[in-house]
This record gives structure tokens, sequence and C-alpha cells, in this order.
């Protein structure tokens, strides 16, 4: 079950009410699934941790969990040149979590996706997860080698996890655009991957705006990878 609201922090009462009406406009309503956040610590994003972005997006990504999971929690993986291990954010533990987290990690390294996704298609295996995941990718750039990047999503293409890319910045994000449109069957089982951008302020998108952008495609996933049998 999802969790009540009334369990749910005031400061994340409205962000979790239009969560909800995203996903009851893709009638997803009592649909179940492990919400994973992904963060790009690059050098390139040292301002969108001063700004509060990558806080909000963190809020967001909770939120959309309150509805869609029952404990309350997301895991996030920061990520530059390597994956680091995946931490938990909260509902009862998030105001400021993600600068404490981020600056404990020290140095921002490169941009390395695959290492990313690994890290999350290892944490989701160690789970025993009985649902599909919803992996939020955030990101501001391209990563250091396409090729294992798109290797590793191919490969998770037969996992239940859906991975949707956020683009930060002004960069024409061609790779995730590639990534977003790589063939099926050819390349990869199914579908399993979104992407749009979120420009240079990615805190001037209204947060209802967000999450029907979130959801444009999980359905789709749901539906094709039950069909395959990746989601009993």
């Amino acid at each position: 079950m999802p969790i009540s609201v009334e369990k749910v922090p005031a400061g994340l009462v409205s962000l979790t009410k239009t969560a909800a009406v995203s996903l009851r406009k893709q009638g997803l309503d009592g649909r179940r699934a492990a919400v994973y956040l992904v963060l790009d610590r690059s050098g390139s994003m040292r301002g969108y941790y001063k700004d509060g972005s990558m806080q909000h997006l963190a809020e967001q990504a909770l939120a959309l969990s309150a509805n869609l999971d029952d404990d309350g929690v997301v895991p996030t993986v920061f990520f530059d040149t390597d994956a680091h291990d995946a931490v938990d954010i909260s509902l009862d533990h998030y105001t400021g979590r993600i600068n404490e987290l981020h600056d404990a990690l020290g140095h921002m390294g490169t941009t390395n996706y695959a290492a990313a996704m690994d890290a999350v298609i290892d944490h989701y295996l160690d789970s025993d997860a009985k649902h599909p995941a919803y992996v939020i990718f955030q990101t501001d750039g391209s990563p250091d080698s396409r090729r294992a990047a798109e290797q590793t999503l191919c490969k998770a293409a037969k996992l239940p996890l859906f991975w949707q890319f956020i683009g930060y910045g002004d960069d024409e994000f061609r790779f995730l655009h590639k990534l977003d449109e790589l063939a099926v069957p050819k390349k990869r089982l199914v579908d399993n991957a979104n992407f749009f951008p979120a420009g240079k302020d990615p805190k001037l998108i209204p947060d209802g705006v967000l999450y029907d952008r979130l959801m444009a495609e999980f359905p789709d996933w749901l539906r094709t990878a039950t069909a395959a049998g990746i989601i009993g």
C-alpha cells in the first residue's frame, strides 16, 4: 500500500498529492514500484548542489515514492568517476540530506553512467524486491564511456527496471536521446528508458509538469515488460 498522506511530513504533502494526480492520469493508482534516484556529481554539477536543485529533485522523488512504495525510502546513488554506495533518503530524514551526503563524498570527478547503473542493478537484485523499480537518473552531460553506458542499459532491459533520464543544463544531450531511441529488439529486449531535458534551471519546472514528464513512458514500459515476462 502507498504511504498514508497523514504519515508524510508536512513539507512533502503538497508534492505527494501532486505526484498522485499524475499517476492517476496514467491509470497507475495502486501500482507498486520501488523508486531509485541517481545523482550526477561531476565537477560541472557544483552549482546545482549549491542552488538547491538536487535537494528539490530528491524531495520530488520521495513524494513519488510515497505513492508507489510503502517504506518511505528512496535508495540514492551518487556518481562521478565511480559510483558511490547507495544511501537512503527517507521521509523521516530528508531535509538538507543531499548536500550533507554530497559534501561528505569530497572530490567531484567525471561522469561514469555505467558504474551508476550497475550500482542500481546490484542494489535492486540484492533487495529481493517483489515489484519493479523506477529509476530517476539525473545528469548534466555525456558519460565517460558511451559504449559502456549503452551496453549496460541494453543488459538491464531484461530486468524489471525502468530508467528515466533527466538532463540539467544546456547540453544538447545527443547521447541521451540516442539511449532513449535504441532499437527494439535489435539492441534491447524492450524500450526500458525515457529522457527529457530540464533546462538550465530545473527548479522552474512546475511540480505537476515534472511528474507528468516522469510518467510519460512508464505505463508503456509496464505493459511491454509484463508482456515480455520481465515483470511477473
